[in-house]
């Protein structure tokens, strides 16, 4: 089991002791979405700590879109339970870059990379992702790297 799966289940049943609902259910389905990942595909298996790390990453994104979706239509209550859902998640991702940093390390993938056009794109893109490793979304880095390639 990855060290990062225990450190849910731990912190779900610390959680759980202590009455804190909202931790209690947001690590809850946490760990459903982890476990749907194991069983996904030909036959059951273990995820490293950077496959679970890339659920909790897609799941705290989904709280990120719904409390939007949310607060558009007027349903502040609920916005403020996915925003409160995404904030718990949060502790388990790493830091997010900000636009300089996110500009620097997609500065130094492209230069190490030899990136110099528009039509290097898709290569570009995966040398910035591997080099952001989880620390910004994709879009971000999507928009980051067709600003530095021109275009």
């Amino acid at each position: 089991m990855s060290a990062l799966k225990d450190r849910l289940t731990a912190d779900m049943r610390t959680a759980l002791k202590s009455r804190d609902e909202v931790t209690t259910s947001t690590l809850r389905m946490a760990l459903a979405a982890v476990g749907n990942a194991e069983v996904a595909g030909a036959e059951k298996r273990e995820l490293t700590d950077d496959e679970v790390l890339a659920v909790l990453t897609r799941e705290a994104k989904k709280r990120r879109e719904a409390a939007t979706a949310f607060a558009d239509a007027g349903r502040s209550e609920q916005a403020a339970k996915e925003r409160a859902e995404g904030e718990v998640l949060d502790r388990y991702l790493p830091r997010q870059l900000g636009d300089a940093e996110l500009a620097d390390v997609v500065a130094g993938a492209l230069s190490a990379g030899g990136f110099t056009g528009r039509g290097q794109l898709g290569p570009a893109m995966k040398a910035a992702q591997a080099a952001v490793a989880g620390r910004a979304e994709g879009g971000r880095v999507a928009a980051e790297v067709r600003r530095q390639l021109g275009g």
